[in-house]
């Protein structure tokens, strides 16, 4: 089942468990190539049963997913189309699928995890984190939008009404201690010893038999697993939104101030999206079609999925 990748570095299949690292620099944004390997490499987990369990990383250690690339919002929304046809082109679907799949997922997480990255370590089955480095964030409120991959769904399970609210509308980063706490993750670890607990895990659970856990899975899927026809809503609120002079004002802000860069605002983007956007106001920028108009590197969609 292994093949080669441009964005993932795929290894392993010893006793049922595949390594998946994402290597898509400059900084592992979701653009057309990434979102086209993780459609081959969803079709191809749900092929062979010989994959029991998945685990998920990433090779920068800053950036596990930071968020989508904001400049091919178009070219990624046509590769995720080809996981499930021109009616669920959104990174929200595939990442349902993802969680649909009767092999185990599990991410592992350093670095920083927002928006669709958040999403997409929320669609896997388990989540764990380096207690000193991982971050996780849904800033799209602050964008003006709200989360469109399934973010809504699933931490509104995970934390409850009120944690989910804080989350979502607050737009703010999370470490990986209050994430645990929050129930964003399964736990928080110390880095030395995240990648020896997920590999002891990931190969228990794979030396299980088979049907037993996938069945498990199926059910608890049953369970707690948002539909479709919800993760399609969402989506359809993300859209509506995304389009407005609002938010493609404050997106352009952003990007006047580094975004999708290595830049400290995508290191600090929880903390800073407020002040930045307040700042630059500040300064008497005018507009909102000003801002559309000085700012020409902003593209037509903000942050889609």
């Amino acid at each position: 089942m292994i093949q080669t990748y441009r964005t993932l570095r795929v290894t392993g299949g010893e006793e049922g468990v595949l390594s998946v690292v994402i290597d898509a620099p400059p900084m592992n944004l979701i653009g057309p190539e990434l979102v086209r390997d993780l459609v081959t490499l969803l079709s191809d987990l749900d092929a062979d049963a010989n994959i029991r369990v998945m685990v998920l990383e990433s090779a920068d250690p800053e950036y596990f997913v930071p968020h989508v690339d904001l400049t091919k919002v178009a070219e990624y929304t046509a590769e995720a189309a080809k996981a499930g046809g021109p009616d669920d082109a959104s990174l929200g679907m595939l990442w349902h699928k993802l969680s649909q799949l009767p092999v185990v997922t599990i991410a592992k997480l350093r670095g920083r995890a927002r928006a669709a990255g958040s999403e997409l370590a929320l669609a896997c089955d388990m989540r764990f984190a380096a207690r000193e480095n991982a971050i996780l964030g849904q800033p799209e409120v602050g964008f003006g939008t709200l989360p469109g991959a399934g973010g809504m769904q699933h931490l509104g399970r995970l934390l409850g009404r009120g944690r989910a609210m804080e989350a979502i509308l607050g737009a703010a980063d999370f470490d990986a201690v209050e994430a645990e706490r929050y129930g964003w993750i399964n736990r928080a670890l110390p880095d030395a010893e995240l990648d020896g607990f997920v590999a002891g895990l990931a190969r228990r659970i794979a030396s299980f038999p088979a049907e037993a856990v996938r069945t498990a899975k199926q059910v608890l899927n049953e369970l707690t697993l948002p539909g479709a026809d919800a993760i399609r809503a969402d989506s359809r609120r993300f859209h509506q939104l995304v389009g407005s002079d609002t938010v493609q004002a404050r997106t352009a802000a952003l990007f006047a101030q580094g975004l999708q860069t290595r830049s400290p605002l995508e290191l600090d983007l929880g903390d800073r999206i407020g002040s930045v956007l307040q700042k630059e106001k500040s300064r008497g920028h005018g507009t909102t079609s000003d801002w559309i108009t000085r700012h020409d590197r902003q593209p037509g969609s903000s942050a889609g999925r």
